[in-house]
């Protein structure tokens, strides 16, 4: 369970390929060596919650991206709401990544899942990414 603020959510366990570290721009994130690929999930109350669309905030976390192609982008259910996946490949920096991104907007919070990695390994890592994501619910505070 992770609590800081007005956000209080829990998680699956992670898969045991991925280890714990430290990002200063993500509340919780992990790093699967194996797959050469990082996880982060993030959220924040009171900011853009409840008037910015989706597909808006999902752009805004690839504003310094280029060469930006999207291969798959749904609204799906998640903890009885809709939030939006999105797959795709991007460059930064003229390095090009794989993502997996998934973004909720629930009760004035927005929360954003990331899983990184290099464009060859995304489809077999996406796959528990997903996982690991399908057990996310919001806590009572």
């Amino acid at each position: 369970m992770f609590k800081q603020g007005e956000l209080s959510f829990a998680v699956e366990k992670p898969p045991s390929s991925w280890r714990p570290i430290e990002v200063s721009d993500a509340l919780i994130a992990y790093r699967d060596d194996q797959a050469a690929a990082t996880v982060a999930v993030n959220g924040r109350c009171g900011k853009d919650g409840d008037d910015v669309p989706l597909e808006a905030l999902t752009q805004h976390l690839f504003i310094h991206f280029t060469e930006r192609e999207v291969v798959e982008q749904k609204r799906v259910p998640m903890d009885e709401r809709e939030a939006m996946r999105t797959e795709m490949f991007a460059k930064l920096d003229g390095v090009r990544q794989g993502f997996v991104v998934y973004v909720l907007k629930k009760d004035g919070c927005v929360y954003d899942f990331l899983y990184i990695s290099e464009p060859s390994t995304l489809d077999s890592g996406a796959r528990q990414f997903d996982r690991y994501v399908s057990g996310f619910h919001t806590v009572p505070r």
